[in-house]
């Protein structure tokens, strides 16, 4: 089923019930969210070898756990991803859902609005055993690349192995604190500047400074004169995984033509290491965070996440900060211009 929200001002957004993913957004008239080729294809449709969700590959979802499980038997990203979410209540502007299987034991709601200008999420973790390792999955297309900016982080880390053998440009393993010089297979490799490569995919995550109030990242993206900023509350997802998607797989049903695409995949996870990696110590929990939730049936996690996106006439844009100011989010381009970005999340967590 389609769930059509709006806000009556011109922001509107779908929630496609049967796997939660939230896909053909417009805020400010801007489209920022991406959707695969392949998703008006019946054949891609129809072939159940291939996991729901990258049949239905578009826009945010959210992953629990993260990535493929190695302790428990679910779909790439978990049945958060790819299975039924009910409706609870719904207004023109927001509704609840909540996921009819449940996740560890768990149940899981999702709360999505338009408020102020922007998409605002929360993902509600209730109860459950175990560690969950868990991230939102958004992904944008660029037509001809863009900036990316990133609030302070500690450092970046690439996985043990690429995500697909020989069609990597970033080195593999390998941790910097250098991103506009990150090392690669044939050269440094700028982490602000998308595409880095062609015909590649590449993975890396990026563990968040201590103590910021909130972690954000910036795309300004080139073709589209537009910019797009993504915020999530660092004590809860301390980690932002970049997977670059640029054409570098050449099987069903990605055959080479998903290209341009960068998600940005705030999260509680170990990178791409697994689920079982994510419940001991590893490359990322290193640096002193943590790569799962841990599920109590006494306990409920939050999960606050927002997505805003504006027009922008300088195609070369980079964003030096974002902050609050009197209730509206702010990104400062470091070049004297500030932009109001829209309401700022009532999240007493974030702000």
């Amino acid at each position: 089923m389609k769930l059509k929200l709006s806000d009556g001002q011109g922001a509107s957004v779908c929630v496609e019930t049967e796997t939660g993913h939230i896909y053909d957004l417009h805020l400010n008239g801007v489209a920022p969210l991406h959707r695969a080729p392949w998703l008006d294809e019946p054949q891609v449709q129809t072939d159940e070898t291939i996991p729901l969700v990258e049949r239905r590959l578009q826009g945010d979802f959210f992953c629990a756990p993260f990535g493929k499980s190695d302790l428990v038997d679910v779909p790439i990203h978990g049945m958060t991803a790819n299975s039924e979410w009910d409706v609870l209540e719904r207004s023109e502007d927001a509704a609840r859902l909540v996921l009819r299987a449940e996740v560890m034991g768990a149940r899981i709601e999702k709360d999505i609005a338009l408020r102020g200008g922007a998409l605002v999420q929360t993902h509600r973790i209730m109860g459950g055993a175990g560690g969950l390792p868990v991230a939102h999955h958004p992904m944008v297309r660029m037509a001809d690349g863009g900036a990316i900016s990133y609030s302070a982080k500690k450092v970046a880390v690439t996985p043990d192995a690429p995500l697909e053998p020989d069609r990597n440009w970033l080195r593999y393993p390998v941790q910097s604190t250098d991103f506009k010089s990150f090392p690669g297979t044939h050269g440094d490799v700028d982490l602000t500047r998308y595409p880095i490569r062609s015909g590649h995919e590449d993975f890396v995550t990026l563990i968040e400074a201590e103590d910021a109030a909130f972690g954000w990242t910036a795309v300004a993206r080139k073709a589209e004169r537009d910019l797009i900023v993504i915020i999530k509350d660092p004590a809860v997802l301390p980690v932002t995984m970049l997977w670059f998607s640029n054409g570098g797989r050449d099987y069903a049903p990605w055959n080479g033509r998903h290209t341009g695409v960068l998600g940005i995949e705030d999260g509680c996870a170990a990178g791409a290491a697994g689920h079982r990696a994510a419940l001991r110590e590893n490359a990322i929990s290193a640096y002193d965070v943590p790569t799962a939730l841990a599920l109590h049936k006494e306990r409920t996690h939050h999960i606050h996440h927002a997505i805003y996106a504006i027009p922008l006439a300088e195609p070369d844009a980079r964003v030096a900060h974002v902050f609050k100011r009197d209730g509206q989010l702010v990104a400062d381009l470091g070049t004297g211009l500030e932009i109001a970005l829209g309401q700022a999340p009532n999240w007493p967590s974030l702000f």
